[in-house]
């Protein structure tokens, strides 16, 4: 019966990501049910990030990643062109200088060749909640 348990939360913990905590509690709660267990875990993933987007024109690219990075509330940052994620930066807390410049100096390249690009900004929801709405969207196109 142990070794059952066991084999259901490596399962979890395999597909998932979590930690034993986490596995045997979804595992509990959905009553034993290894694929309910895994689904309640995605979707309580998804609720932690609340994604914005925004357009911006080329010479704007970079100093917006910067700002939205300086704030220090968001998780990650994505800058696509059409569909296509031309730089996906995650930001981790206490990501400073030489982690996050390389990613820059790519930005400043497309930025250069871009007229218009989509920012995607993915923040965790209880940060989401404390942004503070001052980003100029008045270039949206």
């Amino acid at each position: 019966m142990i070794t059952e348990e066991l084999e259901k939360v490596d399962v979890i913990r395999e597909r998932t990501g979590v930690d034993y905590e986490q596995a045997v509690e979804a595992l509990r709660s959905v009553d034993g049910d290894v694929l309910e267990a895994i689904i309640k875990l995605e979707k309580e993933e998804k609720q932690k990030y609340t994604k914005e987007e925004f357009q911006v024109r080329g010479q704007q690219v970079l100093s917006r990643v910067k700002d939205l990075i300086r704030k220090g509330n968001v998780t990650r940052v994505k800058v696509k062109k059409d569909d296509k994620v031309l730089v996906d930066i995650p930001v981790t807390a206490g990501v400073v200088g030489t982690v996050i410049a390389p990613y820059l100096t790519v930005l400043a390249g497309i930025a250069a060749l871009a007229n218009k690009c989509t920012i995607e900004v993915e923040r965790l929801n209880r940060l989401a909640d404390r942004v503070e709405n001052d980003i100029d969207n008045s270039d949206e196109f």
